[in-house]
């Protein structure tokens, strides 16, 4: 019988450190990640332990400056790494997506004192961040946001309830998104808080259906004081720098679901190159060596967009049609492989003994986080066609 074993993704990657970031984070994948996946996975546990060592390796820090501890990698390096890690565990993957999405604001709005006093520990000190935009009455409408903040001397007291925040009741830092003036896009601020700060706290995580070691929990704002030096960009800027965050964090979600959408399609090799039917390996009938070929297919679309877009990006061109389009394709790609990775496993795909029914569960969210792919279609429509009629 032909060997049909999973390949390693073949890597276009543009310097010689890119090559040997890469050979480092496959070795710690396949060493601290993927062997503990399932069981963790199962049991709902956040493996903080793998992000302190990512922290500790630099790799919560690879698209930010080196002057900061950053690791001075572009997204088209930074991006194939968050696919590895999704590879071996979606939580990990979208994990890394999440924080880096978090330090964005502060790293690309912040003073150069802000920077400077908090951006190392975020990026190699072992903190965790995330990321609060959404809310229980205000998620794709995200400019209608109630969470309120109010100046009182040199400080913002922040009262209101933030929902479906990554690590909510786990990170030690969130970038928050408050109203400070009137109604619209143009009244919300951006605000560094201290995962620890008076006043906050975080409900029970709600109960998934798939990555259930990633913790998502609603956050309450109880009069929470930060002082106007926690502000991130001017007054009135925030959703602004929102937006700004969210392209580049719809290409962090795409790389994810690519990575997978990766793993499914290697466990399903694996699967048809062992399974014998009518005296063959099931993998010799055309029905499903054309499933594989369409699984394939799209695994290479998909990243080729993502890093097309990511290659945009790092030469200071506009992105956002591109993220949104990445975003859109590559996880109702993911989508489509992972359903069709359980159907090529029958019944065995069917069962937690093969981790293709968690790939499929698991994958669902990615088409709704950070904007839904109904949002990224008025997005790319908005691009081509202009503005709606009002």
């Amino acid at each position: 019988m032909p060997d049909r074993a999973p390949q390693p993704v073949e890597r276009q990657l543009p310097t010689e450190e890119a090559r040997d970031l890469f050979a480092l984070v496959r070795e710690l994948a396949q060493r601290e990640i993927a062997p503990k996946a399932a069981e963790q996975e199962d049991a709902g546990r956040f493996p903080r332990e793998v992000f302190s060592l990512l922290s500790e390796s630099g790799l919560l820090a690879l698209p930010y400056d080196e002057e900061y501890g950053g690791g001075d990698q572009p997204y088209e390096v930074y991006l194939q790494v968050l696919e590895e890690l999704a590879t071996a565990r979606l939580t990990v993957g979208l994990g890394v997506s999440v924080h880096t999405l978090a330090c964005h604001a502060l790293a690309a709005f912040g003073t150069k004192e802000q920077r400077a006093e908090h951006l190392p520990g975020m990026l190699g000190g072992g903190l965790l961040g995330a990321y609060c935009l959404s809310e229980p009455a205000s998620g794709s409408d995200a400019a209608s946001l109630r969470t309120r903040a109010v100046r009182d001397g040199d400080d913002w007291v922040i009262d209101g309830t933030k929902a479906w925040i990554t690590h909510g009741g786990i990170a030690d830092f969130y970038t928050v998104l408050a109203r400070t003036g009137g109604e619209g896009a143009r009244g919300i601020t951006a605000f560094l808080v201290p995962g620890d700060a008076p006043g906050l706290a975080a409900a029970a995580p709600e109960r998934k259906m798939g990555l259930k070691g990633s913790p998502t929990a609603q956050l309450h704002f109880d009069g929470v004081r930060v002082s106007d030096a926690r502000r991130l960009g001017d007054e009135g800027q925030g959703f602004a720098i929102a937006l700004d965050a969210l392209d580049s964090g719809r290409l962090g979600i795409a790389a994810c679901a690519v990575g997978v959408a990766q793993a499914a399609l290697d466990e399903a090799l694996a699967y048809v190159g062992e399974r014998r039917q009518f005296g063959r390996p099931i993998a010799d009938f055309q029905g499903l060596r054309f499933m594989l070929a369409d699984m394939a297919t799209q695994i290479e679309a998909g990243r080729a967009l993502y890093l097309a877009a990511a290659r945009l990006r790092d030469a200071g061109r506009p992105f956002s049609k591109e993220a949104a389009m990445a975003k859109l394709f590559c996880t109702d790609a993911a989508m489509r492989v992972t359903t069709d990775a359980v159907q090529l496993l029958g019944g065995y795909g069917y069962t937690a003994d093969f981790p293709v029914e968690r790939y499929m569960r698991e994958t669902k969210v990615l088409q709704i986080v950070e904007g839904t792919n109904q949002i990224q279609r008025m997005v790319v429509a908005r691009h081509l066609a202009g503005p709606e009629s009002q």
